[in-house]
C-alpha cells in the first residue's frame, strides 16, 4: 500500500546578490533526485521557496528570492519534474536562519559571510511510494 512521503533539502551557498545555482547546488539536487524522489511511485507537489539575508530592501530581497526559487524550478524542470507540479515562492529576509544578534560586525565582507546561511532555497517534496 502506497505510503505518503514528504522529502526536503535546503540548498544553501547561494552567492550573495546572486540567484543562479552554483556547482555545488546543482550536485547537490542531482543527488536529492536520484537518491530521494527518483524512487518514489508519484510527484505529488514540490514546493520551492527561495530567501534572503536581511541585507538590502524588503522589495530587493523579496524579488531576489523569487528569482531564486524560479532558478531551483528551472533545473528541476530541465530534470524532468513536471513544472505543473512546481510552485516557486519567495520568502526576502523575512524567515532568516541566523538570529537578530548574531552578525553584528560593521565589515560589509564579514557581513556578507556571517549571513550566508540566510541564503538559501529551500525544496519540498511530496508524493508517494
Amino acid at each position: 500500500e502506497p505510503q505518503n512521503v514528504e522529502l526536503k533539502i535546503e540548498q544553501q551557498g547561494i552567492p550573495f546578490g546572486k540567484s543562479n545555482l552554483t556547482a555545488d547546488n546543482k550536485k547537490e539536487l542531482d543527488e536529492f533526485l536520484a537518491t530521494e524522489v527518483k524512487p518514489l511511485n508519484t510527484v505529488g507537489a514540490v514546493i520551492i521557496t527561495g530567501h534572503t539575508d536581511r541585507i538590502g530592501s524588503v522589495k530587493y530581497n523579496q524579488k531576489l528570492s523569487v528569482k531564486r526559487a524560479e532558478s531551483v524550478k528551472q533545473y528541476l524542470v530541465g530534470k524532468g519534474i513536471a513544472a505543473n507540479r512546481i510552485y516557486a515562492e519567495g520568502k526576502g529576509k523575512s524567515q532568516p536562519v541566523t538570529k537578530p544578534g548574531d552578525c553584528k560586525m560593521t565589515n560589509r565582507k564579514a557581513l556578507i559571510a556571517c549571513l550566508q546561511p540566510d541564503r538559501r532555497v529551500d525544496v519540498e517534496v511530496t508524493g508517494t511510494k
